[in-house]
């Protein structure tokens, strides 16, 4: 139920030119965490009030993070619809990242509180949501509303690391917000993996069923 769409040099800045191709609730989806070794993959969708738009809405990676949570407040009072949908670690690891991250999306979508008449979804594949939908590569870059649900799912993202940093702070979580960097590896060979860690996912995976042959 959606076709996928290439994506387009001219714009420099989001704009609704992708939204403006289609009538009625036009929602934009995204996510953010599919590359950390540990923690959530959360993804978000906006219906943005196109008569009321925050001004300075981009590519959450192109944003510093005051900027994002500026920006997460300013879109949360004013947009018509907001869905944030969450894969945990569990079905990370049973599904594998792609599969989970179409789950949170779809999630995303139907929290909503109400069916959209077309989703704009950055990259390829969309799931099946409960309405046409178009996914757009580079599509947080191009289009308001994907850029919207970018700022949407990371913030709430970070948020959810920071929590996990208070509960595991050797890993460095507040900082690196589980991605795999030089802190996060070294922790990890030092300190073991805990229940946030992805088994799926190296060097996590290694650790893991060197643990295992180690119990058995």
């Amino acid at each position: 139920m959606g076709f996928t769409m290439p994506p387009t040099a001219n714009f420099k800045f989001p704009n609704l030119q992708f939204e403006e191709k289609f009538s009625g609730l036009i929602a934009g989806v995204d996510e953010a965490g599919v590359a950390p070794l540990a923690g959530p993959v959360v993804a978000g969708a906006v219906i943005l009030n196109c008569k009321n738009i925050p001004q300075g809405i981009n590519d959450s990676k192109k944003l510093t993070a005051p900027v994002r949570e500026k920006l997460f407040a300013e879109i949360t009072e004013t947009v018509l619809n907001i869905g944030v949908g969450i894969a945990t670690v569990e079905e990370i690891d049973a599904m594998n990242i792609f599969h989970a991250t179409r789950k949170a999306m779809l999630r995303a979508v139907e929290n909503l509180g109400t069916v959209p008449n077309h989703v704009l979804m950055d990259g390829h594949l969309p799931p099946k949501f409960p309405c046409p939908a178009t996914a757009i590569v580079g599509g947080d870059a191009l289009s308001l509303s994907i850029a919207a649900a970018s700022i949407i799912a990371k913030v709430t993202r970070d948020r959810i690391m920071a929590a996990l940093h208070g509960e595991f702070p050797v890993y460095g979580w507040l900082k690196n917000k589980g991605y795999p960097t030089a802190e996060h590896r070294s922790a990890v060979k030092i300190h073991g993996i805990t229940i946030h860690h992805r088994r799926g996912f190296a060097p996590i995976k290694e650790i893991y069923e060197q643990q295992q042959l180690e119990f058995a």
